[in-house]
């Protein structure tokens, strides 16, 4: 998948439509939230209890899941797609849920598209300030350590303070697998871990829309004296200032939530049941090269 002038998406009942920047269609209330597969929910959970009323689209680009085995040119341009299929959709606000493509694709999303755009970033900032040991871990994939957002984070906010990373292949898969409390995935966590805690750190930053999932294992095996830090609550909280910052907000009724995936529907809407309590429809999507088509039937 390459790049191109525009990004074109053929939706249910609709010619193909073509929209770049400044051409978006807006209907009051609406949320785009999108990660490569089920991580991102993560993220909705904390959007939807910060904005209860307000509706939202999820797309979950499993086929291609997880990003962080692409390189930046990839995920910027699957980015782009999934992005301009939501606003086809009637989103008036992308929350890009994937710290993966937030570090390789968010500054080019803001620059094509001129609706807000809220991203993940590692929430290195509270763990230096809450640290002890003046020794902070950071778990997430090699594509969120090596972007400009992950060093500029790091200048800003880690001055006096060691700040370790680890990635840590595999446990998307696991999440993704509903393997969740697994005796493999725990051993997993614990190889993972073993060098950070070792190392003294007291806050581990969990840079993964997938790793809350996780959080119970990451706690057992850290221990009480390690703060376990999901940066969703503030991705959700700043969402909900833009929104009203921009007179966005639906404001009455009751929030509708519907789901996109690249993949299987049912296993995803198996996966939406098992790890949280959000319901709505799961409907399933192609990519039909650049354009991205809701699957008829």
């Amino acid at each position: 998948m390459t790049n191109g002038p525009r990004a074109w998406i053929i939706a249910r009942n609709e010619a193909c439509t073509g929209l770049s920047a400044g051409q978006t269609r807006t209907r009051r209330g609406v949320i785009g939230i999108f990660d490569s597969g089920v991580g991102g929910l993560s993220v909705m959970t904390e959007v939807v209890r910060e904005l209860p009323k307000e509706d939202v689209l999820y797309f979950a680009d499993t086929v291609h899941c997880p990003y962080g085995r692409r390189t930046d040119s990839e995920i910027q341009a699957l980015s782009q797609g999934v992005a301009a299929f939501l606003l086809a959709q009637g989103a008036q606000i992308v929350v890009v849920a994937c710290n993966t493509a937030s570090a390789a694709a968010l500054s080019h999303l803001r620059g094509y598209f001129d609706v807000p755009i809220v991203g993940m970033e590692p929430a290195v900032k509270p763990a230096a300030q809450r640290t002890g040991t003046r020794v902070v871990g950071v778990i997430a994939t090699e594509v969120t350590f090596q972007g400009a957002l992950f060093a500029s984070l790091i200048e800003r906010y880690a001055s006096g303070v060691q700040v370790l990373t680890r990635s840590c292949p595999g446990l998307v898969e696991q999440v993704e697998s509903g393997q969740i409390t697994a005796p493999s995935t725990k051993q997993m966590l614990e190889i993972y871990l073993q060098p950070l805690l070792q190392a003294g750190v007291d806050s581990l930053v969990l840079g993964c829309t997938h790793y809350p999932f996780l959080r119970p294992l990451f706690e057992e095996i850290a221990g009480e004296g390690v703060e376990v830090i999901d940066p969703s609550p503030a991705v959700a909280r700043q969402t909900a200032r833009v929104l009203r910052q921009q007179g966005l907000l639906k404001g009455v009724g009751r929030g509708r939530h519907t789901f996109y995936t690249t993949g299987n529907p049912q296993a995803f809407a198996r996966l939406l049941e098992q790890l949280t309590d959000l319901r709505g429809p799961v409907l399933p999507a192609d990519w039909v090269g650049e354009a991205l088509r809701i699957r008829a039937g």
